[in-house]
């Protein structure tokens, strides 16, 4: 059963929470980064991403570490004296989604009660790992999901209905941001208890720091042979959420080139695996798994995969696998999309308009996806399997920043 604790979170003081929290770091370029702390100085990319700011030689990590250090000094940053449970609602285009922001055990992550569904890459795992250590701190939650539960419910309906929100702000992409405070012993008792009647937990979003907090948790266990395993640094800072809200976009490809076909070449390839119809000026309703657009040379042709060629298995099914092993490997020779130069990926929050200026712009290809579902991500996860890369894209993302699990002094390495 997930286990889950309250912790005491280094959180901005009231006033300063919109200017602070930010978009994980790595839905930024740099230059993109740079752009959003030159307009808004204290946003935490400034300490999620400290090379934006860092002297010719100057150690980023622990320049991360003193940039946290000396906003809690300067007041724009506060601690709890108790430990909390925090409800975080996002709300967005008429929906809303409410997580508990909580510790989960990093063992359940190592013996796979926390179940993961993308690989990681060494590097990307390094950083977090360095950005973590030199912050004293976990600054990033990782977005997991759970299968919806009655009891869980209700229980966060009766905190929101008669607490009063701690922050309450809107974003500047105009996602709404409210988060509760939960210090009742009761209501953290009936929390716990909930939690611990959910078999499984997985991963929607966060994939790095979640693997970066487990190498943390294990780098400090063989500093400290006698830990007692409830140190702050045994834990991983997590949103849970129930299923029954999440939304997943669809995550798009755009292939740079036609590997030496014209496109009237191009459409007789894809009529092997599927029934192509088209042009058109206006993208297709995609409105189930199978369908795929793709935008080519001003035009919109809508993609319906052959029966022959549907797979009931829970990964080469994805309509991301079918792309790949249908289209890009042996159409465009993309072989390994995760390095392959030719492709890349757009989030669907972009609008198919970003496929149409980029293929205008550059020429080549793009292919516009049918979202994939929870359930799907549920299926692969439980049997133990990975999705291709780039297979999902969570909407609203969680902002960094905002709730913030400190190691505590006597307590950490």
């Amino acid at each position: 059963m997930a286990q889950i604790r309250p912790f005491r979170a280094i959180r901005p003081t009231a006033g300063y929470e919109a200017q602070i929290a930010a978009l994980p770091y790595d839905v930024f370029s740099l230059e993109e980064a740079k752009a959003e702390v030159d307009k808004e100085p204290l946003s935490f990319l400034s300490i999620d991403l400290p090379e934006l700011s860092a002297a010719p030689g100057e150690d980023i990590y622990q320049r991360a570490g003193r940039l946290l250090r000396e906003r809690q000094e300067k007041g724009y940053f506060m601690r709890e004296d108790v430990p909390c449970y925090y409800l975080y609602e996002q709300s967005a285009g008429g929906r809303s989604q409410t997580g508990i922001c909580a510790l989960t055990r990093v063992d359940d992550y190592l013996n796979g009660r926390i179940k993961r569904h993308e690989n990681t890459r060494a590097e990307k795992e390094a950083d977090r790992v360095a950005h973590v250590d030199g912050c004293r701190a976990q600054t990033g939650p990782i977005f997991l999901a759970y299968r919806s539960r009655t009891q869980i419910r209700e229980l966060t309906a009766r905190i929101r209905e008669t607490q009063t929100p701690i922050y309450d702000f809107v974003s500047a992409d105009g996602v709404g941001h409210r988060v509760w405070r939960v210090d009742d012993k009761e209501r953290m008792e009936e929390i716990a208890a909930a939690f611990g009647q959910v078999d499984t937990l997985y991963i929607a979003d966060g994939h790095h720091r979640c693997a970066a907090a487990a190498a943390c948790a294990g780098k400090y266990r063989e500093q400290n042979p006698s830990y007692s395993g409830e140190e702050p640094w045994n834990f991983i800072l997590s949103v849970l959420f129930p299923d029954e809200e999440l939304r997943i976009l669809d995550y798009n490809r755009v292939v740079k080139d036609l590997n030496g076909l014209s496109a009237k070449q191009l459409l007789s390839r894809l009529e092997e695996c599927f029934l192509v119809s088209g042009a058109q000026k206006q993208p297709p309703r995609l409105t189930e798994k199978g369908q795929f657009g793709m935008y080519l040379e001003g035009a919109w042709y809508f993609l319906q995969l052959k029966d022959a060629y549907k797979d009931s298995d829970p990964v080469e099914g994805l309509d991301v696998s079918v792309l790949q092993n249908r289209v890009l490997a042996p159409i465009f020779q993309i072989l390994k999309p995760r390095t392959d130069k030719r492709i890349d990926f757009v989030g669907g929050i972009r609008g198919f308009q970003e496929l149409v200026r980029r293929v205008d712009l550059e020429g080549g290809a793009a292919f516009l996806m049918y979202p994939t579902s929870l359930a799907e991500l549920f299926a692969v996860a439980d049997a133990g399997r990975l999705m291709p890369p780039k297979s999902t894209w969570f909407e609203p993302k969680l902002r960094s920043g905002l709730l913030i699990s400190g190691f505590e002094d006597g307590e950490d390495k």
